[in-house]
Order: C-alpha cells, then structure tokens, then sequence
C-alpha cells in the first residue's frame, strides 16, 4: 500500500478459445501393433462447433470446468497440458482457465484432445518459449497433434502421422444420442471380430464431398458399436430420414454425422431431428 492505495497486479481480462470438434470422414483400422494399439487411416476433419476455454495470466495454475462433472486437477487432460507447458517452458507464473464443456463426453468428437491442443496454443501466445507444441501434444495423446494444424488432415500411425489436405466447406448436422462409447471398448471389439479394413480412398471421398454425391467414408468400428448401442443406430436413422447423405458414426461413437446441400438444409433438418428426439445433443454446423 502506498498513500491507501494498492499496488498490487491488477487483473488482467482472460481470452476466451474455441476448441473445435472433429468428424472422422472415415475411419480404417488397418491392423493391431504390438503395443497394443492400433494402425489407422482416417481423414480428420474440424469443425465451427467446439467447447469453449477462458485462459487469464495467474500467479498459479487453476481450473473449473462448466458443463459436465469432469476432474479439474491433474486427471484432466487440459489441467495437464497446462501444467506440460509451463514446466517446459520454465514459466514459474501460472494460468487461470475455465472450459466451458458443450461438446457431449465420450462422443467420438474429440473433445478432451482439442481442450488440451487449445491450451498448449494459448499458453504459447501467453508466455512465448521456444518449447515444442508437437512435442508436448505428443505427450498427452494421438489425436491432440492434430488440433496443432487448425484444418483437415489425413492421419496414420496411431493418429499421428498428419498430412494436411484442402476438404471444401460442407455442412452436416451431428447428433449424440445420450450414450458414452467407450474407445478402449469399440476397439476392444473390433479386435476380437478381426474386422480390420484396408485404408481409405480419399481421393474418391474428396471427389464426392466437391461434387455434393455420397460419399464413400465407412467407419470400420460402427458395426461393432451399433451391434451394442441400438440409440447409435436410432440416431444414424434419425440423420437418413431427416433426408441428409451419407449418415456415418463419427470415430468411436456415439455422436453421427450426415451432410446436407447447405447451411438452411443442415439447421431444418436439425430442427425436425431436436424436435422428434428432445433427449439427444442435435448441433448443425460447417467444417473450419
């Protein structure tokens, strides 16, 4: 205090991210590795509709989560990734975050690896180091690499071997039926069916997306998943009647996808499919 004033830090305003969901246009599971996991080709493929996150300068590092019953310590993958990058980067300051949770859990959408990939960028633009983002996303999961890139890419490997490609702008319409898809377990049964797929035809996916046709994108886990979650197969029906192309389950499930010729096509078709199911998460959107 100086003449009964205070000197203290004053607060600085926290920058609001969005953390945009993904859809798989299609997914091969190639084969099983050693290690347990498993060789795959798919075409990632971001989205306008995400959760969002409130990141503020802070003398520690602190989280609250909004929107679900999830952890904010070190069980949450964004708590983690902001912890990877301070100690990296030798920040002894720390970070206030708040992550507004709209994306459905467990959903196929990519939710927990964007959180993570949305904070490691944020942190660097709070506090430049010359760490490496790659490096630390690598850490945290497959799938957080690619939400580093901000567009679509094909990825191999276990997810993260990435290759950027253009996919024109489509709408579609997500739907999550209500039920949490385990990934251990769609894989899990996927391994004990041998169903493993040979990769994919990108070439013919992106042809189809550009010229408005079906498009050729399977999905080698959604039989084993629809044989065991029938709102997966209410919810893929829910999309083909509702009159839009090429239904398919977004990664592990449960959340589906269709495409629609527009932006009002994709918002009324939302609106039959909300208004017929008022229990499911219905969310018409564009790919970023």
């Amino acid at each position: 205090m100086l003449g009964g004033v205070s000197l203290s830090r004053p607060v600085q305003p926290s920058k609001t991210y969005l953390a945009p969901a993904k859809v798989n246009f299609g997914l091969s599971v190639r084969s099983q590795r050693a290690d347990g996991y498993h060789e795959l080709h798919t075409l990632l493929v971001p989205l306008m509709v995400g959760d969002e996150l409130d990141i503020a300068p802070a003398d520690t590092l602190s989280l609250e989560v909004l929107g679900a019953d999830l952890p904010a310590d070190s069980r949450n993958l964004v708590h983690r990734a902001a912890r990877s990058y301070l100690d990296a980067a030798g920040i002894s300051a720390g970070v206030s975050i708040t992550l507004h949770k709209h994306l459905p859990l467990a959903s196929g959408l990519g939710g927990g690896s964007s959180d993570a990939a949305t904070t490691l960028m944020a942190l660097a633009r709070l506090y430049p180091s010359s760490v490496s983002l790659r490096a630390l996303a690598l850490g945290l999961g497959a799938d957080v690499p690619f939400f580093l890139l901000g567009q679509a890419a094909v990825a191999e490997g276990v997810g993260e071997v990435l290759m950027p490609v253009p996919v024109p702008r489509t709408s579609l319409v997500l739907v999550n039926p209500g039920v949490e898809v385990s990934a251990r377990d769609a894989y899990m049964w996927l391994d004990d069916e041998e169903a493993f797929s040979p990769a994919l035809d990108v070439g013919a996916i992106l042809a189809a997306l550009g010229g408005g046709h079906s498009v050729p994108y399977p999905n080698a886990l959604q039989d084993c998943v629809t044989a065991r979650h029938a709102p997966v197969r209410e919810a893929l029906a829910a999309l083909a009647g509702a009159g839009l192309r090429s239904p398919v389950m977004s990664g592990s499930g449960s959340t589906c996808f269709a495409l629609a010729p527009d932006d009002e096509r994709a918002y009324d078709a939302a609106r039959t499919i909300a208004n017929a199911h008022p229990d499911w998460w219905v969310q018409a959107t564009q790919t970023l």
